[in-house]
């Protein structure tokens, strides 16, 4: 993905640490319960591992990174400022992390989860 070379040698960026990087910003997000899976075939493969990136998708074409999340919402929060917020701190992140711009961030709202009032 990302490339830059160095008098030591050159640094290859995975869409895969990408997809981490948003993965983790977005569980910190106010509001999100969770993420979903992108398609069936992906849910099913979220349930034989557990791998960090799941809900979570990177395009880089060389020269703009666009990612898709799929969250699952609190209900009872307000859904538009939930997204916008996941958007802003996983742009803020990946951008810190990487030092590449975002190009573009669309957050998919898959599902509401009703907490247990106990």
């Amino acid at each position: 993905m990302g490339e830059d070379k160095t008098v030591l040698g050159s640094i290859h960026i995975s869409p895969n640490a990408v997809a981490t990087i948003a993965y983790h910003a977005t569980m910190e997000s106010y509001g999100v319960v969770g993420l979903a899976p992108k398609n069936v075939a992906e849910g099913l493969a979220q349930a034989i591992t557990r791998e960090p990136a799941r809900g979570v998708s990177v395009h880089y074409d060389g020269e703009k990174i666009d990612i898709d999340i799929y969250i699952i919402v609190e209900y009872g929060t307000r859904i538009s400022s939930v997204a916008s917020s996941v958007a802003n701190t996983v742009r803020y992140h990946v951008e810190k992390a990487l030092g590449l711009h975002v190009n573009d961030i669309n957050v998919h709202v898959a599902g509401l989860r009703v907490s247990n009032e106990d």
